[in-house]
């Protein structure tokens, strides 16, 4: 029976496709990517320079797929990878990564570095060197749904309440809506009034939309996490569930890991094309303002700035859409010095946010979003994912800024309603 260690190693070997190959024998070690990191920017410390966080990867694909590897690996000259490299990586990459794809921006030569960082995940998660926090969360997520332990129960509760307290109808097991609409944990227990703003928008546009009762989580923790098998379990049960209910398209919420996993990354997971379109939630409300079915009314004349989140904008081109929302009712709408795709992270994305042990490294790397929000004067703060916005509020309570309220993009939205 193999060991921890040689799972990891073997996981590790097979990670290794034509795209690793490519980016490895690419590279010309320039350090450029280091510039666009905000772990090392903020921190100062060169292991986190992007490109050095993927070694015991690079370390694989020179021993075994190239010439002088296999030379120096069979005369004894490489050294092989052992349990402590697996754990001092395996904090390099949970802790000071947040797959913001920020860094592949940058490179020189075209590497994704982002998709290099998810292998080396895959074969640390076989290994079983994982943050406790994000272990918890996909054990969770397999037996509940949900990371957060959120249960079919746990939503119509939810529900039933908002429909009470908001004089709203929101909609479960519909079949034969056009949308069906994901949601992560957070916008059930933190950020119900996105819900709320969901059940107001499609009611005005005269929207057919459900949500599911049986899976309605939308964050994918086993891609988080770097496990394919654990990704393609909770893949599946949600393909089940738009099957079931004969949707036409799925509407990804407020949340950038989701989109991406939904609209990118989710086809190549199961190796199929999935039977219904993806589209984020902004790409929704943009098009039914551009079709004239979202009327305005009135204006937030208070200054705000927006955040772009990550996975939402830089990987996955949702950047005009926010602008052309906000421009609909926000005249005192600024921009950040680098916003759109080269806007800078939260800090939390891929997984981050769920490890405990990384708090303090997420909050020091905020500096570099507080240097931008101090440039402005602003007193809001807009964004469109829900994990963007828990971690925005934490970084600004920690720098005692809590004058600046966060907000997300769909809620204020909907509060400009005519």
């Amino acid at each position: 029976m193999s060991t921890p260690l040689e799972r990891g190693v073997e996981t590790l070997k097979a990670q290794v496709d034509a795209r690793v190959e490519s980016y490895f024998s690419s590279c010309t070690g320039c350090g450029v990517c280091a510039e666009a990191c905000l772990f090392y920017l903020e921190s100062g410390d060169p292991r986190y320079t992007p490109i050095y966080k993927t070694e015991p990867l690079r370390k694989v694909w020179k021993n075994e797929h190239t010439v002088w590897g296999k030379l120096a690996a069979g005369m004894g000259l490489s050294k092989p990878i052992t349990e402590n490299d697996l754990s001092d990586w395996e904090e390099l990459v949970y802790d000071g990564c947040s797959m913001c794809s920020r860094c592949s921006m940058v490179c020189p030569v075209g590497i994704d570095i982002a998709y290099l960082i998810r292998k080396v995940k895959e074969g640390l998660a076989a290994a079983g060197f994982v943050p406790e926090g994000l272990q918890i969360a996909g054990e969770r997520a397999l037996q509940f749904g949900s990371p957060m332990g959120l249960t079919e129960k746990s939503l119509r509760n939810a529900i039933a309440a908002l429909e009470k307290e908001e004089g709203v109808s929101i909609p479960i097991d519909v079949e034969g809506a056009e949308y069906l609409c994901m949601l992560s944990s957070a916008e059930v227990v933190m950020y119900s009034e996105y819900i709320t703003a969901l059940s107001k928008i499609f009611s005005a546009a005269g929207i057919s939309w459900t949500l599911s009762s049986k899976y309605f989580e939308a964050t994918n923790t086993g891609v988080q996490k770097g496990d394919s098998g654990l990704a393609r379990q909770l893949l599946e049960r949600l393909v089940d569930v738009a099957t079931e209910l004969k949707i036409k398209t799925l509407i990804s919420p407020e949340c950038g890991h989701a989109y991406t996993t939904f609209r990118w990354d989710g086809p190549n997971i199961l190796g199929r094309e999935f039977p219904f379109k993806v589209v984020h939630i902004l790409e929704l409300l943009d098009q039914l303002r551009a079709d004239g079915k979202l009327k305005i009314s009135g204006s937030f004349d208070e200054r705000l700035t927006y955040h772009d989140p990550c996975n939402i904008c830089r990987r996955g081109g949702v950047l005009a859409q926010p602008r052309h929302l906000l421009n609909q009712f926000a005249p005192n709408f600024v921009e950040m010095d680098e916003c759109g795709e080269m806007n800078w992270c939260c800090g939390g994305g891929g997984g981050v946010s769920s490890n405990e042990r990384a708090e303090p490294l997420r909050l020091k790397v905020f500096d570099i979003k507080k240097r931008q929000l101090d440039a402005l004067n602003v007193s809001t703060l807009v964004t469109s994912c829900s994990n963007c916005r828990t971690m925005l509020e934490e970084g600004l309570e920690h720098n005692e800024m809590e004058d600046i309220e966060v907000i997300g993009l769909t809620e204020l939205l909907a509060d400009h309603l005519e």
